[in-house]
């Protein structure tokens, strides 16, 4: 099975008010091995970038100058994900900026769905370890993935470090080498290290205040919604 593990960057958090897509960083993994093959890009958004998304990346206008266009790379990136299953650390928010990017181009080039299929790590990671932290930080350690290069967020190395993590969480091994070195190949020597697990997770349930609290919550987001609230619809086919 081809996978690829794929993050982006962006000018801020909403794609729907206007932000761009920065960089684009994935790895392809097939029968859940990486190859070596990799797919990695800045992007010229044509806009400026927040000061907390920049803080954030370490990335600054400047640096974008006489980048590549997403309309420059598009082709390559789409040939690059086709046929495959992107695995993606809170899915929503890297797919929501790649369509909107894609719609910026014309409906010729569809969707993300359109050429591949998505798993979200974020949604399982929260079905595997409920009611604690689940970002990529997170779960490095907590599945002991070294990511103490992670000073800053960069796309190209939170691919790398989620590739681990996906490993560790469906396997239970982790520390592959996911080094782009050209001086340093090491595509032929992955090592892979298991993690011995100690004791069964600990489980929190929710309490009756809690799950009352939880209710009017989703009273409060179905009534905002129109009754459309997505989490009433799971709810009424769960029950059902």
């Amino acid at each position: 099975m081809r996978q690829i593990v794929l993050d982006t960057e962006t000018t801020g958090l909403e794609a729907h008010l206007g932000h761009r897509l920065i960089e684009i960083g994935a790895v392809e993994l097939i029968g859940r091995r990486p190859t070596g093959n990799h797919f990695h890009t800045y992007l010229n958004p044509e806009r400026s970038i927040d000061a907390e998304a920049s803080a954030v990346t370490g990335i600054k206008d400047e640096d974008l100058v006489g980048q590549p266009l997403f309309r420059d790379k598009v082709d390559e990136f789409l040939a690059f994900i086709r046929g495959a299953e992107l695995i993606i650390h809170n899915a929503a928010f890297d797919v929501g900026f790649i369509n909107a990017e894609l719609k910026l181009l014309g409906p010729q080039y569809g969707q993300v769905t359109d050429h591949a299929t998505v798993l979200d790590t974020l949604l399982m990671a929260r079905t595997m370890y409920p009611g604690q932290r689940n970002s990529l930080d997170a779960l490095c350690k907590r599945l002991g993935v070294d990511n103490t290069r992670r000073d800053l967020h960069g796309g190209l190395l939170d691919a790398q470090l989620l590739a681990e993590v996906y490993v560790a969480m469906t396997s239970g091994q982790v520390a592959l080498d996911f080094a782009f070195d050209a001086d340093n190949d090491h595509r032929g020597n992955h090592a892979l290290n298991d993690i011995v697990i100690t004791r069964r997770p600990v489980v929190l349930r929710a309490t009756p205040e809690e799950l009352d609290l939880h209710a009017k919550r989703l009273d409060a987001i179905d009534k905002a919604a129109g009754g459309q609230s997505i989490w009433r619809k799971l709810e009424s086919e769960t029950i059902h």
